[in-house]
Order: structure tokens, then sequence, then C-alpha cells
């Protein structure tokens, strides 16, 4: 008798948490519409691309930049082209390297990791220097896994460096910090965005790449004041958003591209040394935002196949600066150059 009463407590106390792992997400479920609902109520319009030539004054070789990824890259939402990411990132390597920069906006709104492979091969059309990345926010918001994600991404790297363009991968934000997405949902979104962003930064520079984290751009001051860092829709960044996404991308580009040296960077360090294990550089990034890893030589003594160095790039504590315009027409100098 004992046995069955214990059975049917059992048999009940699993019904209960069979139940309420149901109503659990079902609420999640719920909560998903109801934020893509709000999110796309909103009419936003589709940003100029800022494709074409930056910083014409400049002498020298111009720098050859490919922009790929989703509609962070694009710069969703706005209405003049010196607001976009694109146009800030060109504008701002074209200053501080005195060149002129060709930049190709090769982005595509909705675009998930899995959607990169067209526009990998755009970039090595253009014979692009440098594939700068912002991918993932799709993938975070259609909850596909963190490892098919990453796995997309991951290949698209190896394409491009095998092709002869550096990579840089901005890793993704932490989309929990959107005003639509309530809790238990926020919780949820942060674990995923924070999966991929560590998968991202791990595999990347595995693969030769190099990562900068965009913790940052929809961090604590997004949450602070979503109205001024957002958008209509409170979920694509605002203006000021995307000039703060378009600066943090300049310093590591030029580094990437060995314009910069570490007299413009400050080593990062973990636990006193300059060089740690490369699954430890990536969650430090992903908790330390604007910062950058790199491979690095396994150090003397140490064990594990995978090293990589962090870098965290100085933030000028400024109001951010539109880019400028985009030309159609190359420089002078660019021009004669062609002609010879």
């Amino acid at each position: 008798m004992a046995k069955k009463s214990l059975a049917r407590k059992t048999a009940y106390a699993g019904g209960g948490v069979l139940a309420a792992t149901a109503a659990f997400a079902g609420v999640l479920v719920a909560e998903a519409a109801l934020a893509v609902r709000a999110t796309h109520q909103v009419k936003m319009p589709v940003a100029p691309s800022p494709t074409g030539w930056y910083g014409a004054r400049h002498p020298g070789r111009p720098i050859n930049i490919a922009l790929l990824g989703d509609s962070s890259a694009a710069g969703y939402g706005m209405t003049e082209v010196e607001d976009t990411p694109g146009a800030v990132l060109a504008s701002g390597v074209s200053e501080k390297a005195h060149r002129p920069v060709r930049l190709h906006d090769l982005s595509e709104i909705g675009a998930k990791s899995s959607d990169l492979h067209p526009q990998v091969e755009k970039a090595i059309a253009a014979d692009a220097d440098i594939a700068v990345i912002l991918v993932g926010s799709n993938d975070v918001i259609r909850r596909v896994r963190p490892r098919v994600a990453v796995s997309h991404l991951a290949q698209a790297v190896i394409r491009l460096q095998e092709s002869g363009v550096k990579v840089l991968v901005g890793t993704v934000p932490d989309l929990s910090t959107a005003t639509p997405i309530l809790p238990p949902l926020r919780s949820i979104m942060r674990a995923w965005s924070i999966r991929i962003a560590a998968g991202q930064m791990f595999h990347v520079v595995r693969a030769g790449g190099h990562t900068v984290s965009l913790g940052d751009v929809l961090g604590p001051a997004f949450k602070a004041t979503p109205a001024f860092w957002f958008g209509a829709d409170l979920f694509h960044p605002s203006a000021a958003g995307y000039h703060a996404l378009g600066e943090v991308l300049v310093p590591p580009t030029l580094s990437v591209l060995g314009l910069v040296g570490d007299e413009d960077a400050i080593l990062a360090t973990y636990n006193g040394k300059q060089v740690m294990p490369l699954a430890a550089a990536s969650l430090r990034a992903v908790i330390r935002p604007g910062t950058e890893i790199d491979p690095a030589p396994r150090p003397r003594g140490r064990f594990g196949r995978n090293w990589a160095r962090a870098r965290s790039f100085e933030n000028e504590q400024r109001e951010p600066r539109r880019g400028e315009r985009p030309a159609e027409t190359p420089p002078l100098a660019e021009r004669q150059h062609a002609q010879r």
C-alpha cells in the first residue's frame, strides 16, 4: 500500500513539474511574440548605403574595407548616411590613418550567421584589405543554436583569411537590454547572447581572425536611458547608438591593419599575465567591453594549445561625431594611378 501511495505522489509531482514547465514555456513564447509585435509595429526606414570613398583629401594607397553582417551593420532606422556605423567607421579610419578609405557595405537586414557566405564572396571580389563583421543578433532572436551560429561565422572567417582578407568581428551585444524584452525572457536572451558572443570570440581567433567586444553598445548606458540610445522601435540603436558602435570599431580596425601599435592600446592583463588561454580571453572580453583578442604563442612552461592576447582600447570621453558623406568617385591620387 505504501508503495502505491509513493508511486501516486511521484506521479502527481512529475505531472506538476511538467505542467509548470509547459506553463513557463508558454510564457516565454507569449513574451517573444509580444516583443516581435511591438518591434514590428514601428515602421523604420532602411538606411542609405554608406558605400563609397572617404577622406579623399588624404594621400596614399586607399584602405579597402568591407562591412558585413546584419541590420546593426547597415544602420537600420537611420535616414542620413552620416549616421550609419559604416560611415562613422570609414571616416574614423581615414582620419586616424591619414589615408583615403573605400567602404563596401555588404550587410543585409535580417541576416543570420548562416547568411554570411554570399557577403564573404562579395568582399573577396572587392579585394578588401579587411572585413568587419557584425552578426549574431538575429541568431539570438531566432534561437539558433550557438554552436550552429558560430560554426557558420568560423567558416566565413576561414574563407576570408584564405583569400588574404583580414577579419575583425564585433561580437553580439547583450540583447536583453532592449525594452520590449521582458522577464523571464530577458534572462534567457542575456544567457543566449553571452553564449554566442563567447563562442564567436573563441572560434574567430582560433580561425586566425580578430574580435572586439561590443557589450557596451547595448550595456548599462542603454539600460539606464533607453530613450536616448535606442531607436523608435526600442530595439535597434538610435543615431547615438550607431555612432558609439562605429567609433568602438575604429581602433581595433586600425590595429588589425597594422596601422597602430601597442603604444596606442592598453594591454589588458589577466592574473598578472599578458597572454592567457583563449577560453579565458574570450570570457574576459565578453564582460569587458571594447576588448580585442588576438592569437598569441603559448608561453614557455604553460600548457594548452590555444592562447590569446587581450587588449582594451582607450575610450575617448567626448560627444560622438557623425561620419562624413561618402563620395562616389575615388580621390585624385587613385584616379591618376588607375590611368597609368
